[in-house]
């Protein structure tokens, strides 16, 4: 557990879904299977949904497995619903959310290219395949790998933040978190996957999934944002 307890709700803005121009997914990446640990190389130790999406002129992406994957996908992502309404309606509300951490099993973890967006910006969505709401931590753990091995690089997030799960995504809904992964333009290594464990706090590594990058990036400083009902809130929550 971290030293503070900062709860935050998916009613912190009042925008919803992908319907601002910065949400519109102008091209994404493909997800593969499992990894071991966010920082470290692939396995196929426990099956975890990994969701995909098309990235325009890009070729297809992988289908949910333990292992690699063969299928195609669509640009289009679940409107964020998380926080949508006033009243806890049992399992599906927020405070139940708040007792439950998501179960990677019911998540499907993607990583698009947001059209408008600076070329090093990437953003994690998490969607809730469950029945029932679920809580995340404040934010994804994010490592990078080039060729199927770690950098050994992990983006930093916001200091100050910790205690039960934070987030709350109710069933169908999507929570967005921002990547950069060269925010000062300096020179480091180029990778070509990004590997995102959903909640660091609630799940063991194995839970990790590794994200194959459309186009791959250098690395340097990266840093994550919190997790927000869509796009344009997790550009500005880093």
């Amino acid at each position: 557990m971290r030293p503070y307890r900062l709860r935050t709700t998916a009613l912190a803005t009042a925008t919803v879904g992908l319907a601002l121009a910065l949400t519109a997914c102008g091209g994404s990446d493909s997800a593969s299977g499992p990894t071991a640990d966010p920082a470290a190389t692939k396995s196929a130790d426990k099956p975890v949904s990994t969701g995909t999406v098309t990235p325009s002129g890009e070729g297809a992406s992988a289908a949910p497995s333990a292992g690699k994957g063969t299928g195609t996908g669509t640009a289009t992502t679940t409107p964020a619903k998380a926080g949508s309404g006033g009243k806890d309606t049992g399992d599906t509300g927020d405070s139940y959310a708040y007792t439950h951490p998501c179960s990677a099993r019911d998540l499907t973890v993607k990583v698009t290219s947001p059209t408008g967006t600076p070329a090093t910006v990437r953003v994690i969505t998490v969607t809730n395949n469950g029945s029932t709401s679920c809580g995340l931590d404040y934010f994804p753990t994010v490592g990078f790998s080039a060729k199927g091995g770690a950098l050994g690089l992990q983006a930093t997030a916001p200091g100050g933040l910790g205690g039960a799960p934070a987030y709350p995504v109710h069933p169908g809904a999507t929570a967005y978190a921002a990547v950069n992964l060269n925010p000062s333009g300096g020179t480091g290594p180029v990778a070509d996957e990004v590997n995102v464990l959903a909640d660091k706090e609630h799940m063991p590594n194995a839970d990790g999934v590794s994200l194959q990058l459309a186009k791959p990036g250098s690395v340097a400083n990266p840093k994550v944002g919190l997790y927000r009902t869509n796009t344009h809130d997790a550009l500005s929550a880093f």
